[in-house]
C-alpha cells in the first residue's frame, strides 16, 4: 500500500464533465454524492450553466464530501482521470437515436481535440446519442488508444432488461444476470441464450419453480426495454437518471481499478467477423479503460442480429466522412 508520503505527493482525482444538460448534470450531482472524486469541472458551452451547476452543487458540498467542483474549460481536463462528454442534440420525440448523428458528430469533431490537447492520457467517456456512432468518432479524433475511448453502450438497456425480467420473475434484479449486446438502439440484441437467474437459464429456472416458460412474455419483456427511452421521452422530455447511474458505475470501475464486466461500447475487431465498429459486449473495465472484451458465446440468431446491428451502425458511420 502507499505509504503516507506517496499519498500527500498523488494528485487528487478529477473527473471532467462536458455537457451540463440533463445527463451530464445528474451524473456530476451522483459523483458529488459518492466522493469518488476529489474535483469536479462542468465545461459546457453555455457558460453560464455550468457555473449555475457548479454553484448548485457547491452549495450540497456540507451534504457530501469534501470536492472541489467548479465551471471551468477544456484547459482543466488536464489531469482527469475520466472525462464524461454528455454534450450535444438530445433526441427529440419520435427519432430514432441514430437521428443526431450528424450534428453531434460535428459537434465532437470540435470539443474532442481540444480535450485531448489538455488531457491525452486520460479516459474518455462518452454518453451523447448516438453512442456507438460517437464513441467511433471520439475515438478517430481524439488518436487515443481504442482501450480509452469507451461508450455508455447498452448498460442501461441491459440495467433496463434486468429490471424487467425481475418484475417478471419476482426476484431482486441484481439476481439476474442477463445481457442487451450490440447497438444501444432499434437494432439492440437481447441474449437469450445465456440469460439466467442463480445459474439457471430461463426456461429451467421456470421448470424448476414450477412456473410457465411463456416465450411471448420474453419478448414483450425485450420491446419494452427496446422502447424504454421513446416511452419516456414522450412523457418528460428526456431520459437522464437511470444513464447518469450507469455512467457512474463505469465511473467507478475505472476509478477503484475494479475489472467490472459490463456491457459497454467500444472499437470491435474481428468479434464473429466483425470489425472496425463499435457496439457493446460485455467488457472488462478498469483503470486503464477497456481492459478485455469477452468472446460471449451465442447462437446462430443472435450472430446473426449482431451482425445486423453493427450493419446497420457501420451504414450511419459512412455518412459522417470521419476519416
Amino acid at each position: 500500500m502507499p505509504d503516507q508520503q506517496e499519498k500527500q505527493n498523488s494528485p487528487p482525482t478529477r473527473v471532467a464533465v462536458v455537457g451540463t444538460g440533463n445527463v451530464g448534470a445528474t451524473f456530476a450531482y451522483a459523483l458529488l454524492l459518492s466522493g469518488w472524486a476529489a474535483e469536479i469541472v462542468l465545461i459546457d458551452v453555455n457558460r453560464a450553466k455550468a457555473e449555475g451547476e457548479a454553484m448548485d452543487l457547491n452549495h450540497a458540498v456540507p451534504f457530501a464530501h469534501p470536492t472541489h467542483v467548479w465551471a471551468g474549460d477544456f484547459a482543466d481536463c488536464a489531469g482527469a482521470t475520466v472525462t464524461v462528454l454528455a454534450a450535444g442534440a438530445n433526441t427529440k420525440a419520435g427519432e430514432s437515436r441514430l437521428s443526431p448523428a450528424m450534428k453531434n458528430t460535428e459537434i465532437w469533431r470540435d470539443i474532442v481535440p481540444k480535450i485531448v490537447k489538455h488531457n491525452p492520457q486520460g479516459i474518455l467517456l462518452i454518453a451523447t446519442n448516438p453512442v456507438d456512432v460517437l464513441t467511433y468518432a471520439g475515438w478517430k479524433f481524439s488518436g487515443l488508444p481504442s482501450k480509452r475511448v469507451i461508450g455508455s453502450g447498452t448498460i442501461l438497456d441491459t440495467s433496463r432488461f434486468r429490471y424487467l425480467l425481475s418484475q417478471h420473475f419476482r426476484v431482486d434484479a441484481k439476481s439476474v444476470h442477463a445481457y442487451i449486446i450490440g447497438e444501444h438502439g432499434d437494432s439492440e440484441v437481447p441474449v437469450w441464450s445465456l440469460a439466467n437467474i442463480a445459474g439457471m437459464r430461463l426456461p429451467e429456472f421456470c421448470r424448476v419453480q414450477g412456473i410457465p416458460y411463456d416465450p411471448r412474455a420474453m419478448e414483450e419483456i425485450f420491446l419494452q426495454t427496446r422502447d424504454a427511452a421513446y416511452r419516456i421521452i414522450e412523457r418528460k422530455g428526456a431520459t437522464y437518471y437511470a444513464v447518469a447511474a450507469g455512467l457512474m458505475r463505469i465511473t467507478q470501475a475505472i476509478l477503484r481499478d475494479q475489472r467490472t464486466v459490463l456491457s459497454v461500447s467500444s472499437l470491435k475487431q474481428d468479434y464473429y467477423g466483425i470489425s472496425d465498429v463499435c457496439f457493446s459486449l460485455p467488457t472488462v473495465i478498469d483503470r486503464n479503460g477497456m481492459e478485455e472484451v469477452f468472446r460471449i458465446e451465442l447462437n446462430e440468431e443472435e450472430v446473426g442480429k449482431l451482425r445486423h446491428s453493427a450493419e446497420i451502425l457501420k451504414g450511419t458511420i459512412a455518412k459522417l466522412n470521419l476519416a
